[in-house]
């Protein structure tokens, strides 16, 4: 009886919601990687996301997707290895303050306890946004990351630059 207390207790930490959370990837393209007869290929696929807190931001992360009947079905629990690049698409401004950390964006990657997070952070010294992806599991967790960094420079000519350190918590 305990163990399903703790499992349901997890379960519902897993599934609740937050503005990252909600926030739908863009696909952009899927490439197939391996054939597998009758069923679906295994594939890597590109996503695009835009920062919920910095406006002039744009994240993309390729991500294994399994095929064959796993897949299929939904079922399969997916590796953790992922990319991430993040780049300046705009003049940045910061809708509200943050912590270093913050969750940008989460998705699940298997049925249970496995979830890809990307996380931002400022390094004051620099001005520079950096992002972090990872996937954790609840279990054993995943040394497996990527980090990309975005200065925060000038866009067009009013050459305003905000500090990302002014919008810490």
């Amino acid at each position: 009886m305990r163990r399903l207390l703790v499992l349901a207790a997890l379960l519902c930490a897993g599934l609740s919601t937050s503005a990252a959370a909600a926030q739908e990837p863009d696909l952009i393209f899927r490439k197939s990687t391996v054939w597998k007869f009758l069923t679906p290929d295994d594939k890597l696929a590109v996503y695009g996301i835009d920062d919920p807190v910095v406006n002039g931001v744009a994240c993309h992360y390729t991500i294994p997707e399994k095929g064959g009947v796993s897949g299929m079905i939904g079922v399969a629990e997916e590796v953790s290895d992922i990319s991430l690049a993040c780049r300046q698409v705009g003049p940045i401004s910061f809708k509200e303050k943050f912590e270093q950390g913050d969750v940008v964006f989460r998705q699940s990657r298997s049925f249970f306890f496995k979830k890809m997070q990307i996380v931002r952070g400022c390094d004051t010294k620099r001005n520079v946004l950096v992002y972090l992806v990872y996937s954790d599991k609840l279990i054993d967790g995943s040394p497996k990351n990527s980090t990309s960094t975005v200065p925060v420079m000038p866009w067009g000519a009013t050459g305003e630059v905000q500090k990302c350190a002014d919008f810490l918590k």
